[in-house]
């Protein structure tokens, strides 16, 4: 028997004090053919946050992350916008990789990286140069609030992306990031369950989304046939055994996981 509980209804009654935050999923196509791969960074040990566990880049949004989205798309939710911007800069900080930035010469990423790690605010940088960023060519395809009273509660959009031509080494930000590599969606749950890496609940069900697809087109794809709603993941008693849950409706083909076997963060 199931002693199910309804889950939160979907909407953006978020827990008192949520972080704006943002990730971005970075698809390329893989040499050796096959699924494409995603760009991954394994969490410093260190880090009070999801310490040690492999994500997808990311971070909280910034102050300077809203005045950007209004230069530079204010057809966008302010949120979104903001968003999308933190998106973006998160992902040239931690990964050294300029996404969303069309004229950002690749012999200038290094500067720019430099900069913005130094402080330098993004939309000084963009007024500076003159340069245009491109906030549509990042797809939103979820929303994530999980509510686990943990020291900090993040309310976090999802973005998919193709990554832009490089020829240069990525390299972590070392403060928060270990290691940085690519891998198929796929790949990475195999890894996951040999125990070779360690993923938080929301990364393992956004992971086996991306595995239902082969590309990002494929991805894009899939993702319009499903609305873009709030997840608060809930627990739920199943045959004795309490479950972490999330909704059956949002194109996950995993909804629940045994709460013993869950890393929260």
């Amino acid at each position: 028997m199931t002693d199910a509980v309804p889950p939160p209804a979907a909407s953006d009654n978020l827990p008192e004090g949520a972080i704006p935050a943002a990730t971005l999923v970075i698809m390329r196509p893989a040499e050796t053919g096959g699924p494409d791969e995603i760009l991954m960074v394994k969490r410093a040990s260190t880090m009070a946050f999801g310490a040690g566990a492999v994500v997808f880049p990311g971070g909280r949004v910034d102050p300077d992350d809203y005045l950007v989205a209004r230069l530079y798309a204010p057809e966008l939710d302010e949120a979104d916008g903001a968003a999308r911007v933190a998106a973006l800069r998160e992902t040239l900080e931690e990964t050294g990789l300029a996404v969303g930035w069309p004229s950002l010469a690749e012999d200038q990423v290094p500067d720019v990286r430099g900069a913005l790690l130094a402080g330098t605010l993004l939309s000084d940088i963009l007024a500076e140069r003159g340069d245009r960023i491109a906030l549509e060519a990042l797809v939103p395809f979820a929303r994530w609030c999980p509510n686990f009273k943990e020291a900090r509660t993040f309310d976090t959009r999802f973005y998919a992306i193709v990554a832009p031509p490089h020829g240069h080494e990525l390299t972590v930000e070392e403060a928060e990031h270990s290691h940085i590599f690519w891998s198929s969606a796929s790949g990475m749950i195999a890894m996951a369950d040999r125990g070779e890496v360690s993923v938080m609940f929301p990364t393992r069900r956004n992971l086996e989304r991306l595995a239902q697809a082969d590309d990002f087109a494929g991805f894009t794809g899939h993702c319009a046939q499903f609305p873009i709603e709030l997840v608060t993941p809930w627990i739920e008693d199943r045959d004795g055994q309490s479950h972490l849950c999330i909704p059956e409706n949002l194109g996950y083909p995993v909804t629940s996981e045994a709460f013993n076997r869950v890393r929260r963060g």
